[in-house]
Order: structure tokens, then sequence, then C-alpha cells
């Protein structure tokens, strides 16, 4: 099936012409963001290019830079990546004042620990394409070599050699003694909140050096604990800020309004933690000097709110992290406003805060506002693969300042309002995101977005929306797809939509359509939608929530594609996004028909 949403992706905005040579394009700068486990994001500053026709396309494979290894390289065939994309310089944090273009756009659904050849292509026909090939290594997930000395605690307050025959008491004795390669191991019991001051490093070569990790002993849980006096909580249970190279492992905090908060810190890892009974689980709001490279996994973080929503907009957040780097996967958050935040500040719109980010795998309910925000999002942060049930709102881009973000196989049941929150946040303008491949199943219309703010250069392509013949309040529902905000250079197609039947087909932008037919013809979006049988739509038997109140189990969000349904080889073809496809075209929807269910929240594994 041909892909032309290659093509498009480059030329959303075109404007008119101008003197030649102010049209013919200069490659000025490639670089490389930090590249994540699964993710490599690449930004391009392009000069001229008036008439805003350049396409810089991009191929990428494994292989070596070594000159020993160059024989295979040379075997291995290059793959078509998305090209990079042309973000709307209004939403820019920073909007260039010299005439260049920053392009951006990542390569994803790579192999972890793999080294990968970039090569990037300028085309302009009004003159001046380049082409530069850069290399890429992968990250794996953090693993911990054998510790150069091993300190040992018990709960207490102070004393203590740090032996396992005279361990430390409590845990300010074991951060004042704690050195680059300590693991500390905490035995199991109660300590008081602990603030971190001491940093690792990254190991060198000769294997000195290393992270500084906490761990509970194996066996035994070691909790944190604010023990609120009065029915007051501490403000945090571990503060790791402006240090770098710490982690943290299968630990329980409890009791504090902040769980962990690692402001301007990097290379920081929780992993297998317990954290509840507070307000913020994980906290990075503030990215300066650098916040970067976070790995949080395998965790589960439970907060206050409860479902249904009865409190309006509420504050608790699971995850609200700034920075650069960061991968955030297989977590389990439940109960809270927000699951999973990226976090800035569009007051100042000065801070480069959002950037090559990774949100996957994770398992996500009962979320009074956002199951996830891609918030003040600039470039290259990714959202894919997690699964979402009782929710508010689905996934929200509220603003993003340009992009691209890129949202895709992300599994969604009974979310009350919105599945993709388009909307912008003080003066900013929301532009700049991919929907790809989503399911959502919900309570009446499918589809839709309630707002006039302006929403600009998105694309959707190959979602699977499921509603209800009747909203929550027992009327007909009116719309299966319904938008009012005004859109700006955005392309919606290859769409399912079920359930209903609906009064209208769709509203967009003012206009009505009756029916699919009229949409299909006569709308500027949707040109290749498909209704599915909602009744027979997955092969596990869902079907559509019948009052969003009800507290769903996660188990019920099984939303892989029957055999037999229309969504079933209906989709466009999408590099790196629907690779390996079975059948004539990719299916709409999260999945591929006859796949196994992926694996959401915290692995069996012990440790990676």
């Amino acid at each position: 099936m041909r892909c032309v949403l290659v093509a498009l992706i480059a030329t959303l905005i075109v404007s008119g012409a101008s003197l030649a040579d102010e049209n013919a394009s200069q490659l000025v700068e490639v670089k490389l963001d930090p590249p994540t486990v699964h993710s490599i994001g690449i930004q391009a500053i392009v000069k001229g290019d008036a008439n805003r026709n350049a396409v810089i396309s991009v191929e990428y494979r494994k292989g070596s830079p070594t000159a020993d290894a160059a024989p295979d390289l040379r075997r291995e065939p290059w793959r078509t990546a998305l090209p990079l994309f042309r973000p709307t310089l209004e939403a820019l944090v920073r909007p260039p004042d010299n005439g260049w273009t920053p392009f951006a756009g990542s390569i994803m659904n790579l192999e972890p620990e793999t080294q990968y050849q970039v090569r990037v292509k300028l085309a302009d026909p009004d003159g001046g394409s380049a082409e530069q090939e850069l290399w890429c290594r992968t990250r794996g997930e953090p693993r911990a070599a054998a510790p150069l000395r091993t300190l040992y605690v018990v709960p207490g307050d102070g004393g203590g050699k740090g032996t396992e025959s005279e361990p430390f008491k409590g845990l300010k004795e074991a951060d004042a003694a704690a050195q680059p390669g300590d693991l500390i191991l905490l035995a199991g019991g109660t300590y008081a909140p602990l603030t971190v001051t001491k940093s690792g490093t990254e190991p060198d070569r000769r294997g000195s050096g290393g992270p500084i990790i906490w761990r509970s002993k194996p066996g035994e849980e070691a909790v944190i604990d604010g023990m609120p006096k009065d029915g007051r909580r501490p403000a945090r249970g571990i503060s790791v800020t402006d240090v770098h190279d710490v982690w943290f492992e299968n630990l329980t905090v409890r009791n504090v309004e902040w769980g962990i908060v690692a402001h301007g810190s990097s290379r920081i890892v929780v992993r297998r933690c317990h954290v509840y009974n507070v307000d913020y689980g994980f906290t990075c709001t503030r990215p300066e000097p650098v916040a970067r490279e976070f790995f949080i996994s395998d965790n589960v973080v439970e907060g206050p709110c409860t479902w249904p929503r009865t409190k309006g907009i509420e504050d608790p957040r699971g995850f609200q992290i700034s920075g650069t780097g960061h991968v955030i996967c297989y977590n389990r958050v439940r109960g809270f406003a927000d699951g999973i935040d990226t976090f800035g500040r569009d007051e100042t719109r000065a801070t480069d805060v959002c950037r090559a980010i990774d949100i996957y795998s994770n398992e996500i309910s009962e979320m009074t506002d956002d199951g996830i925000e891609t918030d003040y999002s600039q470039q290259n942060v990714r959202c894919f693969s997690n699964r979402l049930t009782n929710c508010f709102q689905g996934i929200s881009e509220q603003p993003v300042f340009g992009g691209p973000v890129y949202i895709f196989r992300n599994a969604m049941y009974n979310i009350q309002a919105e599945p993709f929150k388009m909307h912008t946040a003080g003066q900013a303008l929301t532009s700049g995101f991919f929907v790809f491949h989503n399911t959502c199943v919900k309570q009446g219309i499918p589809w839709m977005v309630w707002t006039q703010d302006r929403v600009n250069n998105v694309v959707t392509r190959n979602n699977l929306f499921i509603g209800t013949a009747r909203t929550s309040e027992g009327q007909a529902t009116p719309y299966a797809m319904e938008f009012t905000p005004p859109m700006e250079s955005c392309d919606f197609d290859y769409d399912g939509f079920g359930g209903g039947p609906f009064v209208k087909f769709a509203k967009w932008l003012g206009v009505i359509y009756p029916t699919l037919g009229d949409v299909r013809s006569k709308a500027p979006v949707e040109r290749h939608a498909v209704e599915v049988d909602a009744a027979t739509a997955f092969a596990s038997g869902v079907r559509a929530p019948d009052d969003y109140r009800t507290r769903y189990a996660i188990e019920k969000n099984d939303l892989r594609p029957a055999e037999a349904s229309r969504a079933v080889d209906a989709g466009e073809v999408i590099p790196t996004i629907n690779d390996g496809f079975r059948g004539k075209a990719p299916d709409i929807g999260a999945y591929e028909a006859g796949e196994p269910l992926p694996h959401y929240g915290p692995r069996p594994e012990a440790r990676p």
C-alpha cells in the first residue's frame, strides 16, 4: 500500500514564492538528541528555503563505524524512517530570528544497545541538496556493575560503621559516607525521609566509579515513611536534587506529599519502588542546571484520587517530569489527577525543558484528569504502547511547542471526555504532533475536541474510535466525530469509527456531515475513514462501557481486533510505526490482529 504520509509531513505548510536565491536551501547543522532505549531523535537547521518546499528524508541501518565492520555494514540495507518535520515557527519556545528553519524528527521502534548509522538527505528543487551521515547507539536499561563497596544500613538515629556487622543507623549516616560505585543496602524497617547529597559517576573504562545505588536488602522491605505528626505529612520522601548518577531500587516511600523529587539532576534511576499515600509520586519540574537521562521503570505509584471524577480538576500527579533524554516505562500508576506528565513553563516560554522523552508500556488507571500529558513538549517526545483505563481524558497535548510529538499504539478504555485533548494553555499555540494507531473505547461521542483554541500542524492516521448510541445523560449521541476548534494545516485520515447509531456522523468546524459517505466525499478530512461494527470489533468481545462512572478492571481493556473486523487491513503504511504488518495493509487501531497482548506495568523479572 502506498504511503502518502511521508510526503505530507514535509509539505503541510507551504507558503508563496520569493526570489530564487532565497528559495534555495543550505543544511547548516544536523545533530542528534540523547538516544533512548528505542528511539533516536534528530534535529536539523536549514538556511534559505523561503518558499518552504525543502524536504529532509531520513534513512537508517544497523552497523558499526569501525573499519573492520565495513563489509557487514554494506550488506545491511537502508531502511526508511519518517522525514524530519517542519514546525510552525510561531509555536516554538524560541523562534529563530535569522530566517533559519529548525526541522526535527525521530526514528522509533529501534533495538536497545544497538549501533545505528543515520543518513539525512536535504532535497530542494530550488537548489542546495545535501546529505549527512551520523552514528548513534541506543541505550540499554541500566545495569549495575559489581559494587566497589557495599555499605549496610539499619533503621536508627546515628552511628555505626557501615559494615555488615556494624551497619550505619539511619540514612543520613550512609549518605555522608557514600562514594561513587557504592551499593547501599537497607535492612527491612522504617526510615525517616532521605536527602541525598552525594553523586555517583558514570563508570570509566577501567571500571572505577559508578552510580551510588540505594536498595532494599533482598527479601526485605525498607520503608521511607514520612510518619505524619498531628495529621501533617512532611514535604518529601526522597530528595535527590542537583546530583547525578544515583539509583533507587526496591524501596517503599509513603506518607509524604512528594514521593521522590529530582530537580536539576541527571542519570537518576528509580526502579521497582512502591510509592503510595502521596500527592506526587516522582517530580522533576526544575530542569536547571540539567535534568537528563532518567530511567524510571517497573514502579507502583498510587495516589489519593478516586474514580469517578467528583471533585473537578485535582492536583495530584503520578509523574511530572521536565528535561531531556528520559525513559518512563513499565510503571503501574493509579489514583491521581494525571498519570504521567511532561512539564514546562508556559508563562515564560524561555526554557528548553521537554525534549527526547519516551513514555511507554505503562499501566494507568483511575485518573480524574488526564491519563498522560505531553504538555509543554518541544521536540521528539514519544508516547507509545501505554494502556489507559478509567480516565477523564486520554492523552493531552496542551500545548505542544512546535513538535514533533509522536503518540502511537496506545489503548484507552472508558475515557469520559476527549481521547486527545488538543487544547492550548495561556497564549501558547498547540502545534506539531502525530496521532498514529491508537484505540479508544468510550461512552457517547467516540472522538471529539471541544475548544475554541487554535490547533495547528497535526496529523492522525490509523486510529480506532468506538462510542455508544447514548451519552452518559441518556441522550442520543449526536456525532461520531465532533471538532469545534480552528484546525490549521492539519491532516486526518484512515481512522476508524464504530458505535452508534449516531444522529449525524461528523461535525467539522461548524459543517455537519450526515453520513460517513458525506465525510469521505465532501469533508476536508477522513477521505479514507472506515466504519467498524462495534459489537464484533474486538477479539475479546469487549463492548463500549455502559456507564463511564463504573470502575472497570484493567483486564477489560483488551482491544485487539477480531480477524473479521473492518479495521483489519484498512490502514496506511507509516515507516517505523507499522513496519512488519500482516496482510494487505496495516490494521487500524493499537494492535495488529492476532498479536499477543503486550505487557503493561511492572515486569515479572526481578531486575533487568
